[in-house]
């Protein structure tokens, strides 16, 4: 990120913790809370939150809730988030977390446990098991209950695939395949972006895991860590294949151009811009991409499911099990500061009961992580690939759970970066990647592949 870009946020920071400690005033009075959430591209989450809060408000006589949209791109939500949990007149009382950071912001003293709520919590038996654990911190207590889940895989288009002679039921079997048709694509249907992979900087967590570790997790048994041995994994020659396809994608002509890959709105572009217009033939992403096509969506497109298709996104030879996804989420979590922490869990679960759960399943495009939710006949009509990105799981990686994680996904991104702008090569820029964990960890905490 550039420095100017840094300052830029910092100071946006700044900005909005200042704004947040003014409209703060009532959160220490037991009655009223301050729900931090992201808020950026579409306002889907803000209808969500404004939904929660009027039906929590009209249940609870007396109980207020403040909203505290934060109008920014993963990073930097999570670098604004960070400033406001500094202090304890902006911290929220509850705050939309990524799950993977639940375990260093638990850790940062960010988090409030809530194993004593959810136990007296009747609605806690509904969530899968796993979802509890994507909440758990690294002392093993819950941080945060989960909203959803997801999985990734690739979306085509497949009128684009007609005029290029490809089949429009596309189904790779291996990396090589994914890379023909793009090359295809290129050679035959001028004007359209052949295949975006997320990579670089700009686009933050989401080049991490929908771009780089679903290569990586593709092509290796464990990735970036090594959880049985609890080391990080160094020397990979998975890494430096997985950087060597982005260098044939973004040196080779067949990515989006450097100012797309640059944008901090780089997510937006692709699912509001790129794929309904037609300009993108392939595009490597998650399960949520059709709620920004939906009649609430930002960007309606009624047509989507019939020009669209969905394929698993392939190993790197075909190797068992033949496909691979990534899995996250989010989650409601308390602020650590709050001082009023029954009203904050209260709200989380109001408002993340079944039936709300239910709305922010079918309007978000989620995975459930109720079983009254996934076994709900609505869930199953409201979305056509819902089926398609829930089976997904049975394949799926989850990022390493470790406070060190968001570090070295930074040192990812910049690896890529380095890559997809011809700096450094595949080889070069793995060397270099392997320094930063090195850095960031120690020695004794990394092994070769």
């Amino acid at each position: 990120m550039k420095r100017s870009r840094i300052l830029a946020a910092v100071v946006a920071a700044s900005t909005l913790v200042a704004l947040a400690g003014c409209s703060s005033s009532g959160s220490n009075d037991g009655k009223t809370i301050k729900v931090a959430y992201q808020d950026f591209g579409s306002d889907l989450m803000s209808v969500f939150m404004n939904k929660a809060k009027k039906g929590f408000e009209a249940a609870n006589p007396g109980e207020k809730v403040t909203l505290v949209p934060i109008k920014a791109a993963e990073n930097d939500y999570y670098t604004k988030l960070a400033l406001m949990n500094r202090s304890a007149s902006t911290a929220p009382d509850v705050l939309y977390e990524d799950t993977f950071l639940i375990r260093s912001d638990a850790q940062a003293g960010y988090l409030e446990p809530l194993d004593s709520y959810v136990k007296k919590w009747a609605d806690w038996s509904q969530f899968f098991d796993n979802a509890k654990d994507a909440g758990k911190g690294d002392d093993g207590k819950i941080y945060g209950v989960s909203m959803g889940t997801d999985t990734r895989g690739l979306w085509y288009n497949k009128e684009i695939f007609a005029k290029a002679g490809l089949p429009t039921d596309w189904k790779p079997k291996t990396w090589a395949d994914v890379m023909d048709a793009a090359k295809t694509i290129k050679s035959k249907v001028p004007g359209v972006t052949p295949i975006n992979i997320f990579s670089g900087k700009a686009g933050g967590e989401a080049s991490s895991m929908q771009g780089f570790e679903m290569l990586l997790y593709g092509a290796s048994k464990d990735g970036l860590y090594d959880a049985s041995s609890g080391k990080w994994i160094t020397g990979s020659q998975a890494f430096t294949d997985s950087l060597k396809v982005l260098k044939d994608v973004y040196q080779g002509g067949l990515g989006p151009s450097q100012e797309i890959t640059s944008d901090t709105n780089y997510q937006n572009i692709v699912t509001s811009q790129l794929l309904p217009e037609g300009k993108l033939a392939i595009n490597l992403d998650g399960s949520w991409v059709s709620n920004t096509w939906q009649s609430t969506g930002a960007k309606p497109w009624a047509d989507w499911n019939k020009v669209m298709g969905t394929a698993p996104m392939p190993t790197q030879n075909g190797d068992d099990p033949g496909s691979i996804s990534m899995s996250g989420g989010w989650t409601l979590s308390m602020g650590a500061k709050s001082k009023a922490k029954d009203e904050a869990f209260k709200f989380i679960t109001y408002a993340l009961n079944k039936d709300n759960s239910l709305d922010f399943a079918i309007k978000l495009s989620q995975i459930p992580v109720r079983k009254d939710v996934a076994a709900d006949p609505a869930y199953a009509k409201a979305n056509p690939t819902s089926e398609f990105f829930s089976s997904l799981v049975a394949v799926t990686k989850f990022r390493p759970a470790t406070p060190d994680y968001s570090k070295i996904s930074n040192g990812i991104q910049v690896a890529m970066e380095s890559v997809m702008t011809g700096q450094q090569s595949p080889a070069e820029a793995a060397k270099a990647y392997d320094d930063t964990v090195v850095g960031i960890v120690g020695k004794d905490k990394t092994e070769s592949e």
